[in-house]
């Protein structure tokens, strides 16, 4: 699509009374966003969800310098926008009522992701953030893009975790793409860039005001094939996103916790309700693979390595090996070779940063040194 064509549907999106439903109906009956400006008040005014006073508004539209500068914006940040009509449009999100017409995206959206939304509390405990990275990088490991929404506490771990996988992950925000918030999180920003996509339906210089979330957090759920809430308060965000992902038909996975943390009440509500209880990421590749869209050859295909390696992998990690260990490797381990130890524990006796112990303990886990137990204690593998 050219430059001129995407004028079209910036300036059409941003008439007050539009709106992404109007903007589908629009185009059904004009064929494209030009001949909707180029079409009689009578014939706007007809369309379903437009009326007399959309209608007035399309006609007497004259901001056209204004789309002119949000396609200058475009440019300079390395951005582009994907329209829903685009075959690297989420497929999965068209099955949402509300789906964006466009989507501003810096990155790579693939046709061939399978992707997994994992969300949760901004004010997320040490043992949330380390099961969140571990989940994550289990979950690349097995062909799967991670998708959450760059906040602090569980988002940003999802998206550490799946970065330190190697794979692909998927910011989606609740701002335009030349704003990141929180600003702690410019450095994972550019990382997910990199190594998969941040999108937005909002314009540049749309600032992350709190009614922006809700809707976010739609797209988050429409773009996967099921959600992973990790931890949540009784009145989290989170559980937005597993609502309307159960309203849109999507698989919700919940990860227990202790029941003395406020933390894990809204996780241990929504398994009540009837999300799918997870202890590991093949509690969720069982459920999530066989609904991958088979008539597809990019998804089929994807879905077929992905089903082999999740198997290889489950026997690799059914039997432990042990690898020369670092110095800092071997200070973890013997905190914990002689019993068990939480955490906060590991952090306190090595005197190590706490993102540091949670990196390395991921990684003597996977490699089957360690072994995690209920109450977030962790033991040396016989």
């Amino acid at each position: 699509m050219n430059q001129n064509d995407e004028k079209y549907w910036i300036a059409l999106k941003s008439i007050d009374g539009v709106g992404n439903v109007g903007f589908k109906n629009l185009i059904d009956a004009f064929g494209n966003p030009g001949n909707v400006f180029n079409a009689s008040f009578h014939a706007l005014m007809v369309v379903p969800g437009i009326g007399r006073k959309t209608a007035g508004n399309i006609k007497d539209f004259t901001a056209w310098q204004k789309s002119e500068e949000e396609l200058e914006l475009i440019k300079k940040h390395g951005a582009h926008i994907i329209t829903y009509q685009d075959p690297h449009y989420p497929k999965y999100l068209l099955n949402i009522y509300d789906y964006p017409v466009f989507l501003y995206v810096k990155g790579l959206l693939k046709e061939d992701d399978i992707n997994i939304a994992v969300v949760g509390s901004r004010l997320a405990s040490t043992y949330g953030k380390f099961s969140t990275e571990r989940l994550c990088r289990e979950l690349v490991l097995n062909g799967i893009t991670v998708v959450s929404g760059l906040a602090r506490g569980i988002d940003s771990a999802a998206h550490r975790g799946a970065l330190a996988g190697g794979g692909r992950t998927i910011a989606v925000l609740g701002c335009g793409l030349d704003i990141v918030y929180p600003s702690e999180n410019e450095k994972i920003y550019r990382e997910i860039i990199a190594h998969g996509a941040v999108i937005t339906e909002y314009p540049f210089g749309t600032p992350p005001n709190a009614p922006n979330f809700p809707a976010r957090n739609r797209i988050i759920s429409g773009i996967s094939l099921g959600v992973v809430v990790v931890e949540a308060n009784e009145k989290s965000g989170s559980l937005i996103t597993a609502r309307m992902a159960m309203e849109q038909g999507r698989e919700v996975f919940a990860v227990p916790g202790s029941i003395d943390s406020a933390g894990s009440r809204g996780t241990h509500k929504l398994i009540k309700e009837g999300a799918k209880l997870i202890e590991n990421v093949y509690d969720i590749l069982d459920e999530i693979l066989p609904q991958v869209d088979i008539g597809s050859k990019e998804h089929s295909s994807k879905a077929h390595i992905v089903k082999r390696n999740s198997r290889e992998e489950k026997k690799t990690q059914e039997q432990p090996f042990i690898e020369k260990l670092t110095e800092i490797e071997n200070s973890i381990v013997n905190v914990i070779s002689s019993k068990a130890e939480n955490v906060d524990g590991i952090i306190s006796a090595t005197g190590l940063k706490s993102q540091d112990v949670l990196n390395i303990l991921l990684t003597l886990e996977l490699r089957g040194i360690i072994k995690q137990l209920p109450g977030k204690m962790f033991i040396r593998k016989e």
